[in-house]
């Protein structure tokens, strides 16, 4: 066997986790303070979109 179909019958590699649960957490608790401070900036929609995902997560 070669290098090449060595490395062709590999499976890949399972990739990890970025962010733990608790993490999730901690995220959408900042979210929702800055959600506060941005309330009246038509930004706001997307943070808060973005909150209601987290939790679905956490």
């Amino acid at each position: 066997m070669t290098t090449d179909t060595i490395e062709q019958t590999r499976e890949p590699t399972r990739s990890r986790a970025v962010f733990s649960q608790e993490d999730f957490g901690l995220i959408r608790t900042a979210i929702a303070h800055y959600l506060r401070e941005v309330q009246e900036q038509p930004e706001s929609v997307k943070y808060a979109n973005l909150y209601h995902r987290l939790g679905r997560v956490a």
